[in-house]
């Protein structure tokens, strides 16, 4: 393999890897633009009316709510409170209470994640008490999706302790006419339940520094063979001595 042979190789894989690390730089800007597009709907929606009741079971895509805030008028279904565990809030692990909300003047109902709750871990058995207000009472929130499902062996889980919960099913299980979205319940500690839920944050940060990492190694790369095979050849190279002899 002669030097030129050598060089040309050199040559052709140090553009091929500066062009796949800026492949991959412009890719993370791009990622980076559909989060801030994402992040901007969420506040948009944040921005909405305040949802009742009535738009709530009115709403023809319950979907399309979700971030939106609410306040809702009715009564708990306590019999069907539901504690997922292993829910992390401020760094410590216990469970979410779930417990169905039954809208006031009618049959339609909805999921309400109400808070967190520390475990018993000398008796993992044991349900944390909660105090859930009996009568009419009003809530506030914004609409969210279900919980996200953690990993579990076999199907969804029954009783008042599960991993996860699945809203189709538990519909089933309850026989309540529940809408395919919960509440998010905000708002300061009480019934035992704290409510310091995570912002939502759509990691665009993140991609600017993938993007950084992945254009930086780009320049490290140029820079590399710009030095090794121009700078450091015109330095180093052989004097020519036939003036002199």
């Amino acid at each position: 393999m002669n030097a030129r042979f050598r060089l040309a190789l050199l040559t052709f894989a140090t553009v091929l890897a500066i062009g796949i690390s800026l492949s991959l730089g412009w890719w993370q800007l791009s990622r980076a633009a559909q989060k801030q597009a994402l992040q901007a709907a969420v506040l948009a929606q944040g921005a909405k009316p305040v949802l009742d009741s009535m738009a709530l079971q009115t709403a023809a895509a319950p979907l399309a709510l979700v971030h939106q805030r609410a306040h809702l008028k009715g009564t708990w279904v306590s019999g069907s409170t539901v504690f997922l565990d292993n829910r992390p809030m401020d760094g410590r692990v216990g469970f979410f209470a779930m417990t169905p909300f039954l809208l006031q003047e009618s049959k339609a109902a909805i999921l309400v994640q109400r808070g967190w709750v520390p475990r018993n871990f000398e008796d993992r058995t044991r349900l944390p008490h909660i105090e859930t207000p009996t009568g009419v009472v009003e809530i506030e929130g914004r609409m969210a999706p279900p919980p996200a499902k953690l990993y579990e062996l076999g199907g969804a889980g029954a009783g008042a302790i599960r991993q996860n919960l699945d809203l189709a099913q538990f519909r089933t299980e309850t026989g309540l006419a529940l809408v395919a979205v919960t509440l998010q319940q905000t708002g300061a500690p009480s019934e035992g339940l704290l409510r310091d839920w995570a912002a939502v944050n759509a990691g665009v940060d993140r991609h600017y520094g993938y993007a950084f990492q992945w254009f930086g190694l780009a320049a490290l790369i140029a820079v590399l063979y710009f030095w090794f095979q121009i700078v450091r050849r015109f330095i180093y190279r052989p004097k020519d001595t036939s003036l002199h002899g």
